[in-house]
């Protein structure tokens, strides 16, 4: 990203992704009908894909988060494990990885015997072993991927 008022949109944004016009123009310097625009071309572009809100997990009733290494059992099977999990709503993010293992999981759930069940529910939809680490605290999460210059 080259152009140093976009990047500062998306730092703004960001931040605080219900900045209003009127914040985000204080911030860059420039007009709202200029942000505005500028806002939609990064959203034609895909720069931005989407808003959303972040919630609280113990709030909503997901206090456990944990990351699951799995590994097909059989290295000869179609690799198409994230398709056969996509399912389980409580994986929050799979990432495709190097390593021994063939993806990383991040889950959220609501106790142990829910990590225990889900890891169950995985094993069994995509024929994988797992390895399973547990989250004791998080200190930062959805820091902003972007900053000002």
């Amino acid at each position: 990203m080259d152009d140093p008022v976009e990047r500062a949109i998306l730092a703004a944004i960001s931040l605080d992704g219900r900045a209003t016009l009127s914040q985000l123009s204080d911030a860059v310097g420039l007009s709202v009908s200029a942000v505005q625009s500028r806002l939609r071309r990064l959203e034609t572009r895909g720069v931005i894909t989407g808003y959303r809100a972040i919630l609280d997990p113990e709030e909503v009733g997901a206090p456990l988060s944990a990351f699951i290494e799995i590994t097909p059992l059989d290295p000869a099977q179609p690799d198409n494990a994230p398709e056969l999990l996509e399912h389980l709503s409580a994986i929050e993010a799979c990432h495709s990885i190097a390593g021994d293992a063939s993806y990383m999981l991040f889950v959220r759930v609501a106790s142990p015997r829910a990590l225990e069940e889900l890891v169950r529910d995985v094993r069994l939809a995509a024929n994988v072993s797992t390895r399973t680490t547990v989250v004791l605290q998080t200190y930062y999460e959805h820091r902003p991927i972007i900053s000002p210059e």
